[in-house]
């Protein structure tokens, strides 16, 4: 909690939350009970739950349950991707739509309308730290000329001062970034720069 609390206090609008099988990735996170505690902790930060998970559809309403107020699924292994959103919008929640770094900017494109949040990987999920990928801007650029300025686009994954322009300019305007802003000696600082306003 006092570390969420401090990635807030130096100017986070959120908190992502990575939650990971040990299937469709190979390692395994948290569960529910862990962000039911963050939830308890800090009621009014938003929690965006990532499920990188092989059958996210059991995971829906713990987490909402937990206090989780947004959900993303991951495309790869969603079969029917409007009842995901109806099941995550009737649970209260908002419904994102993730991608890995290797999987075709084209099943978001034909998907991506009913969703209130697009997520492109920059890295290989499964572990902090990794280097950022590129090429996986012409994907979130294509993204943001299908859907529009409106469109909340994600990326996350080897996200920090040092990569976040690159993101901004490909469309992107939410960035997830975990070292960068938890390994830095002044996340204040950290977070401005990653936002583009140092």
């Amino acid at each position: 909690a006092s570390d969420a609390q401090r990635a807030l206090d130096a100017g986070a609008d959120l908190l992502h939350v990575d939650i990971m099988d040990g299937h469709f990735v190979p390692n395994l996170s948290m569960g529910p009970a862990v962000c039911g505690a963050v939830h308890h902790h800090l009621p009014e930060a938003v929690l965006d739950v990532h499920l990188m998970v092989s059958d996210p559809a059991a995971y829906l309403e713990p987490f909402a349950q937990a206090g989780a107020n947004h959900l993303t699924v991951h495309a790869e292994v969603v079969d029917d991707p409007a009842a995901m959103v109806s099941r995550i919008h009737a649970l209260g929640c908002t419904a994102g739509l993730a991608i890995n770094p290797d999987t075709p900017v084209d099943v978001m494109i034909d998907a991506g309308e009913a969703f209130d949040l697009l997520l492109v990987m920059s890295v290989h999920p499964g572990f902090s730290g990794q280097r950022f990928i590129e090429s996986v801007c012409e994907k979130t650029q294509a993204l943001r000329s299908h859907f529009g300025p409106q469109a909340w686009i994600q990326m996350d994954g080897g996200v920090g001062p040092a990569t976040a322009a690159q993101a901004r300019a490909a469309g992107c305007n939410v960035l997830v970034s975990a070292s960068a802003i938890y390994g830095a000696d002044a996340p204040q600082a950290a977070i401005s720069q990653i936002r583009g306003i140092a």
